[in-house]
C-alpha cells in the first residue's frame, strides 16, 4: 500500500550558505556545507536536528483540496498542478507549478523563462511541511532564472502554504505518465537531468486520478492494481462506516476486488483496494461513485456498532499503518 517514488539517485546542489548565512541541509553523512571538514550531523546537522518543530498534523488542512495534496505528496508518481498566489504572480513569474518530484531531487526550480516549479515529494527539515513549502516557494520566486533553490531549514515564524495560496482557488492534479514536464526543451537537457529522467520515468507507476470522485486514485502494479482515496472525514467516523458497509458485504468494488484496509498520511485516511490487474482506472468510475453514495448513508447512522461491525472494524484497524 505504501507509495513508490522515482529515486533520481542524484545528490541535491550545494552551496557553502546563501547570501543570508543558512547552511543549506544535505544528508547525515556528507561533509557539512559550511566547510567545517566534519559531517553534516556532527556538525550544523546538530542545530538543525534540535530546531525540529513541533509537528504539525495535517499540514495541508485549510487549502483547497487538501486530500489531493495528500495523495500526490504520498501515492502518484507524477503529477502537476498549477498554482495561484494570493497577492498575485510577481513580475517576471509567468507561472508556479506544484510537481510531485523535480529532477535531480530539487525542492524548487526557477526556470530560464522565469516560471517556478515546486516540488511536493522531497525530505522536509521541520515538523511542518506547510511553512518548509512556502518557504521554498518565496526562494524560488527570488531566485535567479535558470537555477534550482537549495533546501535549508525554513524559519520557524515564516509563512505557510495557507497563508501565499489563494484559498478561493481550485486544486486541479494533472496526473502524467512521465516526467516529460521536467524538460520543455529536452533536446537541450543537461546529460544529468536526462539521466535523472530516464530513471524517475522507469520507476513511476502508472496512476490515474478517478474523475467523478474526489482525490481517489487509481494505480497499476505488477500482481494486481489498487485504487487508494484519500478522505477528509474524522478518522474514527470514517472506520465506522466502513466497517458497517464491510460487515454487509458492501464495501467493494465490484468483482474480484476488496478492501483490505487503510493508512493515515499527514492527518487523514486512506482505504486502499485490491483490484484484479484487468481492472482499469475507468472500470471503477462508476462502482467508486457508486460506493461513495453508500459510504455518506453510513457516515449518517448513529447508532453504535453491532458485534459483527465491531469484528470487522478490528480487520480493517489491524491492517492500517500510518505515512506520516
Amino acid at each position: 500500500m505504501a507509495k513508490k517514488r522515482p529515486q533520481t539517485k542524484a545528490k541535491r546542489p550545494q552551496a557553502a550558505g546563501g547570501a543570508d548565512g543558512a547552511i543549506p541541509v544535505v544528508g547525515g553523512r556528507e561533509p557539512c556545507p559550511c566547510g567545517s571538514g566534519r559531517r553534516y550531523k556532527a556538525c550544523h546537522g546538530r542545530d538543525a536536528a534540535h530546531a525540529v518543530t513541533e509537528l504539525v498534523h495535517r499540514p495541508f488542512e485549510g487549502l483547497p483540496g487538501e486530500c489531493d495534496w495528500v495523495a500526490l505528496r504520498e501515492l502518484v508518481p507524477a503529477a502537476t498542478v498549477e498554482l495561484t498566489l494570493k497577492d498575485g504572480l510577481p513580475e517576471g513569474v509567468p507561472s508556479v507549478t506544484l510537481a510531485t518530484v523535480l529532477p535531480m531531487a530539487w525542492p524548487a526550480l526557477r526556470r530560464d523563462d522565469g516560471s517556478v516549479l515546486i516540488g511536493l515529494q522531497n525530505d522536509t527539515s521541520s515538523g511542518d511541511i506547510s511553512r518548509d513549502l512556502a518557504d521554498t516557494l518565496q526562494r524560488a520566486l527570488e531566485a535567479e532564472p535558470g537555477t534550482p533553490v537549495q533546501g535549508r531549514r525554513a524559519p520557524a515564524d515564516g509563512p505557510r502554504l495557507q497563508e501565499l495560496l489563494a484559498a478561493e482557488s481550485p486544486f486541479e492534479p494533472v496526473v502524467h505518465s512521465g516526467f516529460e514536464f521536467w524538460v520543455p526543451d529536452a533536446e537541450n537537457a543537461t546529460p544529468e537531468v536526462t539521466a535523472s529522467l530516464e530513471r524517475a520515468n522507469a520507476a513511476a507507476i502508472p496512476t490515474v486520478r478517478l474523475s467523478g470522485v474526489d482525490a481517489a486514485y487509481w494505480c497499476e502494479t505488477p500482481e494486481k492494481n489498487h485504487l487508494r482515496w484519500v478522505m477528509p472525514h474524522p478518522e474514527e467516523r470514517l472506520l465506522d462506516a466502513l466497517a458497517r458497509l464491510h460487515a454487509q458485504g458492501r464495501s467493494s468494488l465490484g468483482e474480484g476486488t476488496r478492501l483490505v484496509g487503510s493508512f493515515r498520511a499527514h492527518g487523514l485516511t486512506v482505504p486502499v483496494w485490491d483490484l484484479p490487474s484487468e481492472v482499469r482506472a475507468e472500470d471503477v468510475e462508476k462502482p467508486a461513485a457508486e460506493f461513495a453514495e453508500r459510504l455518506a448513508a453510513a457516515l449518517a447512522v448513529e447508532e453504535p456498532l453491532t458485534a459483527e461491525e465491531r469484528r470487522a472494524r478490528g480487520g480493517l484497524t489491524n491492517r492500517q499503518v500510518t505515512l506520516s
